[in-house]
């Protein structure tokens, strides 16, 4: 098995069939809903929060709301309310079932739940995706978060619509170091190994340092790819803005961090101060601009037409580049 991440890799062009990069169309459909780019801020306090959520949906981006200190049934209540989408996280605990009961209990239907914990290839997140499909049945389930094709398998047998692929790849993230498991230095073969069983959209996680990481991530089998850093410390952003020798900067924390657990227990995250970047609504449309230049250089029109180009592999011990059909 050949093993890579983002750096070691770059996509090949094929000749150019748009007159103009705007022409290609860099949406993306998940469930029942098209989304104007396939990316995705990760859910973390210090990445989203409910105005962010709002906004992206009014603006036909996908979120997924965090799940941390959050009344989970106001929020669905508060988002149908206004006319959009809610799209929630889960754990796989009692509490997390009880919110599924709330749900049911007063017809509200999130159009997308994630359960969302470290592991995810375990009984617990089977056991919880068949209580959602038991009682919400037709909300959209991402389960995650994995990192072998046996655990595609499992969860999309089990019953999840979705499944979420990395551990430990983000930039907050230390999993490798505490544990030494996970996909952080080889997110992108790890994710090439996982779309080839998986029969139901993935969702890359993690390890995404720069736009045209995104491109790499359609073109080795994601959907969707899930971003913290590069949507950290913006403006709107929910973390506490921090000033260190005259710059602003914004707090960034993993949600295995005892930051975000509020204790030093199981600590798998770490905090970092990202600088302030401006606006997200400019980085979202400067994303979907780099996206249509890919699908450009791929000779395409659609975002899935990147998953026809061929590839190198830089370095490493490849000495030299080395080309793959």
């Amino acid at each position: 098995m050949e093993i890579f991440d983002y750096d070691n890799i770059l996509l090949l062009p094929r000749k150019c069939r748009v007159e103009s990069r705007s022409e290609c169309d860099a949406g993306v459909t998940l469930g029942s809903r098209t989304f104007r780019l396939p990316v995705v801020p990760a859910n973390m306090k210090t990445v989203i929060d409910e105005s962010i959520c709002l906004w992206m949906a009014q603006n036909d981006y996908f979120y997924v709301m965090h799940r941390f200190d959050l009344d989970n049934v106001q929020f669905v209540r508060d988002m149908h309310a206004k006319g959009v989408y809610a799209s929630i996280s889960l754990g796989v605990k009692a509490p997390d079932r009880a919110t599924v009961d709330e749900l049911a209990a007063a017809g509200l239907v999130p159009e997308y739940i994630t359960i969302d914990i470290a592991h995810g290839h375990a009984d617990s997140v089977r056991d919880m995706i068949g209580y959602i499909k038991a009682k919400l049945p037709t909300s959209f389930v991402i389960a995650g978060n994995v990192a072998t094709p046996e655990a595609v398998i499992d969860l999309e047998n089990w019953g999840a619509d979705a499944t979420k692929v990395g551990v430990g790849p983000g930039k907050v993230c230390i999993t490798k170091l505490k544990t030494g498991f996970g996909t952080g230095g080889w997110q992108l073969s790890a994710l090439k190994w996982c779309a080839r069983v998986a029969t139901k959209p993935i969702i890359a996680d993690g390890g995404i340092r720069s736009h045209g990481d995104i491109a790499k991530s359609i073109r080795f089998g994601a959907s969707m790819v899930m971003i913290g850093s590069l949507f950290a410390g913006h403006e709107e952003s929910p973390g506490k803005t921090v000033e260190v020798n005259g710059e602003l900067f914004k707090e960034y924390y993993g949600s295995a961090s005892d930051f975000n657990k509020g204790e030093y227990k199981h600590v798998e995250g770490k905090r970092i101060l990202e600088p302030v970047k401006g606006k997200l609504a400019n980085t979202l449309i400067e994303m979907e601009q780099d996206v249509q230049s890919s699908i450009s250089y791929a000779g395409g029109t659609k975002l899935m037409d990147i998953r026809k180009v061929n590839y190198v592999i830089l370095g490493g011990d490849n000495a030299g580049e080395h080309l793959l059909m």
